[in-house]
């Protein structure tokens, strides 16, 4: 007796027995229609796009590295000329800030590598690490920026060449919020967290060149306590920027997605025909990728076959449906019968335990 019960994979193919003929001659048969069939396609599809993604964010990677390289190195000529301790301490954020890119590059890099026995569903999670490294830097930053603002109020300390000290943050904060718009517009449009936390760090580094600006600017009315008093008010600044870095990373680390994605993804589900009501829904994000694991309700009385249609239908209309969805997990449930007992009953008690 067929069995509605089946397992669908990324590739909406149910398990078979692949050591008994019948299994061996389903292994050449589903070899063949895979290679026909148009939902095949639609899996590489999504797969390209997602290996692009992962290029899309080296090369935003590459870019803000160059930019804020160049900036650094402008204002460390600066600082070796005027000797300006605020813009010393700019220009080390710049730099660390440039420096971020290499964990998030890495990430990026081991992102694209296949699965395998250890790690079975990939290595996007690195980017998540990643996030975490960035966040506690912009953590950090503003540690460092509040120590100076105090600093500078216990200790003044006049500013030479007051144009110069002007000009380079001038040039820090503009790098800084290009990168960071950069980087922010990139991660959005790839799903990267990790990137987008990136991106305020760079706007939080942005806001540390506009105090020493801003410091420059009362250093040449003569108020030497401008500067560290609009340092510890960056500081507040860079503390909201850390708790929206923060909170992204957090939400991703612990598998959050957004409801209307849900909504979107039942709504496209209930309308395949064969579908008698949409059960357990998940998704959840591996790095930049989305992967879904859904339980369909369908007729008691299909077939196998029938059944695993249905299952493949809804596979492929998620991945038309979902943005950056890359695999689905299928899962049939046949519709209750009067008097009939559920027959997840022998698992119940795995799912409390």
């Amino acid at each position: 007796m067929s069995d509605p019960h089946r397992h669908h994979h990324h590739d909406g193919q149910p398990r078979h027995d692949h050591r008994s003929p019948a299994g061996r001659w389903h292994r050449v048969t589903h070899r063949l229609a895979h290679r026909l069939t148009p939902h095949s396609h639609e899996s590489a599809d999504k797969l390209d796009s997602a290996l692009e993604s992962s290029a899309r964010g080296l090369r935003a990677l590459w870019v803000s590295l160059a930019v804020l390289g160049a900036t650094a190195l402008a204002q460390a000529a600066v600082v070796v000329v005027s000797g300006s301790v605020a813009l010393l301490g700019d220009t080390v954020h710049n730099t660390a800030d440039a420096l971020t890119a290499v964990p998030l590059g890495i990430a990026f890099v081991l992102g694209r590598r296949a699965a395998t026995r250890r790690f079975t569903y990939g290595y996007g999670r690195a980017e998540d690490l990643a996030g975490v490294v960035i966040v506690l830097t912009i953590a950090a930053s503003a540690v460092l920026a509040a120590w100076t603002a105090v600093d500078r109020l216990l200790d003044p300390r006049p500013m030479a060449h007051v144009p110069a000290v002007a000009a380079a943050a001038l040039v820090g904060f503009a790098g800084n919020e290009w990168v960071a718009r950069h980087r922010i517009r990139v991660g959005r449009e790839i799903g990267s967290a990790a990137l987008v936390a990136d991106g305020l760090h760079a706007r939080t580094d942005g806001y540390t060149s506009l105090a020493v600006l801003l410091g420059a600017g009362g250093a040449a009315l003569g108020r030497q306590l401008a500067d560290p008093v609009v340092g510890l008010a960056i500081t507040a600044a860079i503390v909201l920027v850390l708790r929206d870095a923060a909170r992204e990373v957090f939400r991703r680390l612990m598998d959050a997605v957004d409801p209307a994605l849900v909504d979107r993804a039942e709504r496209v589900l209930g309308e395949i025909p064969g579908v008698r009501g949409v059960g357990e829904l998940r998704l959840r994000w591996i790095g930049h990728r989305l992967r879904a694991e859904v339980a369909l309700v369908v007729d008691g009385e299909a077939t196998v076959r029938e059944a695993h249609r249905i299952a493949v239908a809804a596979e492929h209309a998620l991945l038309h449906a979902v943005p950056r969805l890359t695999a689905a997990l299928v899962h049939a449930d046949p519709a209750p019968s009067p008097g009939e007992a559920d027959p997840h009953l022998a698992i119940a008690h795995h799912a409390t335990a």
